[in-house]
């Protein structure tokens, strides 16, 4: 086997060894993970490396509950009914959705673990907490821009209902010692220095609720947008389903009765002197 070395470590990995008649997964039978594990306990050792406490896997299964689905308006569900419509399959209208899930509609969640990361690192510092949270905001809005990633909301104006849901989990881990709470504390003060800038609160969002659960589960920034991938994929696939239940062939965003607004030049006509050698 030494000839094929070169061969065999043109991939490595630590996530699946396998042979005919055997396959295993971190180091575990995919025999015995059978019917002995969840999808989440799954997500968490493919991932991590090894099986997640009861208490962590509950807590990351309600990250990804709460970020199945937001509405055919959602832009990713939106062209997973489209991409149906179109003639596209379920594989189809999935990977359609889930190219959506960029820094703007997707990305959130990643961008306020760096977020909450940076006001952590101002922490480490010496600062204290609201002005790690203003420095980091500051810092955010003069790199990357004006928005700050994980509050507010275009819909839910008045408050995000799964938030609440999410950090109320997220304190009760902490008080059973499975989280340090660093991270909802970051997120905490966040919330209360733009309430301070705004007059007005901008309530923390699905995003920003998600991102606290990530972070205080130790998962990197960018696996926040992969995991939320994880949980979106499955409202995508509902929806997809639901729509070629429904029928339909070349939906597009509205009713075609609906017309764009046009704001280019008026009707005119073509000067013949114009098109001459155009033909």
């Amino acid at each position: 086997m030494d000839g094929f070395k070169d061969v065999q470590e043109w991939w490595t990995t630590a996530i699946i060894d396998m042979e005919p008649g055997r396959i295993d997964l971190r180091g575990y039978g995919i025999d015995e993970l059978i019917g002995n594990v969840g999808f989440v306990d799954m997500i968490w050792l493919m991932t991590r490396g090894d099986l997640p406490s009861p208490a962590e896997a509950k807590l990351l299964e309600s990250a990804l509950v709460a970020s199945v689905d937001h509405g055919p308006q959602a832009p990713s569900i939106a062209v997973a009914r489209m991409a149906v419509t179109c003639g596209l399959g379920l594989n189809g209208a999935l990977s359609s959705a889930v190219n959506l899930l960029d820094d703007v509609h997707g990305g959130a969640g990643e961008q306020a673990v760096r977020l909450y990361s940076n006001v952590q690192a101002n922490i480490a510092a010496g600062d204290d907490m609201p002005l790690a949270a203003a420095k980091a905001i500051d810092d955010w809005q003069n790199e990357v821009g004006k928005i700050i990633p994980g509050f507010g909301h275009r819909f839910h104006k008045d408050g995000d209902p799964r938030a609440p849901v999410l950090l109320s989990a997220v304190e009760a881990a902490r008080l059973d010692g499975f989280v340090s709470g660093t991270y909802a504390a970051a997120a905490k003060a966040i919330e209360a220095e733009l309430k301070a800038r705004k007059g007005r609160i901008i309530p923390m969002n699905i995003d920003g609720a998600t991102a606290v659960i990530f972070a205080e589960l130790g998962f990197p920034a960018p696996m926040a947008r992969g995991l939320f991938c994880i949980s979106r994929s499955v409202g995508v696939l509902a929806h997809a389903w639901e729509q070629t239940q429904q029928g339909g062939r070349n939906k597009g965003p509205t009713p075609p009765k609906y017309r764009w607004a046009y704001t280019g030049a008026k009707k005119r006509a073509l000067n013949p002197k114009n098109a001459e050698g155009r033909a």
